[in-house]
């Protein structure tokens, strides 16, 4: 459970999650406090729960970070991840976990828009997430409902071979990694509360949500896709080029001179020459893409060695 200045909530939310589900001898409660000025850690741990502390506020993707080493450390089988603000019904856990304990899914994600826009929820929120799901679900290549849901459910396996590099946030990249990595995810229906006089710590400035998202979103795209997303760049590139040149030939036919266009030709010139670079690039790039893949699996190894020693 990420934290920042939720003491008004998080004892009540930390309380009334189940103390038990079926398949597992023992829950337990972490709170990463993203440096809170409140009492959200005194809070959190008269509610019985293990609490990290960042000094200073990280980022809800830096936190999420902490939570999945402490996880790996304490040999945990599935972490939950869940707001501390009391939106999402504690009692849908089970519902979570329930795929990846049969074995359907490596995770699950919360789809808080299965039938229509959460009450409370508002309009321009409720379109960039559509938004960002089509972009998410685009680079992933898969259906994605709600890639922003902060509720969500991870096995062990799943959480030993993610790495993540934004702080920001971390739903969107979580996804776009793992879906990479071929693992399969399952989107669960979920409730959710809006309250008319809460606002949201991710996606306060809506501007400036969509711009970071986005910024993560072509990174890994970048990453993942490194062939497409350079291609498409040198496409471009080659497609004014030939166009522009297009024209000065033409031009020649007609008028056997390519005055008063020349500036046109040498700009196309230039174009395809840059064209042919970013081609090049691609194809670096799509062997640096198989080597990253090779390096992750490495760490993999590296990581499992590492937590099952601990």
């Amino acid at each position: 459970m990420p934290a920042l200045n939720e003491a008004k909530t998080i004892y009540n939310v930390l309380s009334s999650i189940p103390k038990e589900f079926f398949g597992f001898d023992k829950i337990s409660l972490l709170v990463v406090d993203d440096g809170s000025s409140d009492h959200t850690e005194r809070e959190a741990m008269r509610a019985n729960a293990t609490v990290l502390s960042h000094k200073h506020n990280k980022g809800v993707g830096s936190a999420f970070v902490t939570a999945v080493d402490y996880a790996l450390k304490t040999k945990a089988d599935i972490l939950v991840s869940i707001d501390a603000d009391g939106q999402f019904d504690v009692n849908q856990i089970a519902e979570m976990i329930a795929p990846i304990n049969e074995s359907k899914a490596d995770f699950c994600i919360g789809n808080r828009f299965l039938d229509r826009r959460p009450e409370n929820m508002p309009l321009i929120k409720y379109w960039g997430n559509k938004q960002v799901n089509k972009l998410v679900g685009f680079i992933s290549e898969e259906k994605i409902q709600d890639a922003s849901c902060g509720f969500r459910a991870y096995s062990r396996e799943a959480l030993m071979n993610l790495n993540l590099h934004g702080s920001f946030t971390y739903t969107h990249e979580v996804i776009l990694d793992l879906l990479n990595k071929g693992y399969s995810v399952s989107q669960v229906p979920v409730n959710v509360t809006y309250f008319e006089d809460r606002e949201s710590r991710v996606a306060s400035n809506l501007i400036s949500y969509a711009v970071k998202t986005s910024k993560i979103s072509l990174k890994c795209l970048r990453d993942y896709k490194p062939f497409y997303f350079f291609g498409i760049v040198a496409l471009g590139f080659f497609l004014v080029s030939f166009f522009l040149g297009a024209f000065v030939a033409a031009h020649w036919i007609f008028t056997e001179s390519i005055t008063p266009y020349k500036s046109f030709g040498i700009i196309s010139l230039i174009l395809f020459l840059v064209s042919i670079l970013f081609l090049v690039l691609a194809l670096l790039a799509d062997m640096l893409g198989r080597i990253r893949h090779n390096q992750e699996k490495i760490l993999a190894l590296i990581k499992g060695q590492t937590y099952e020693k601990d």
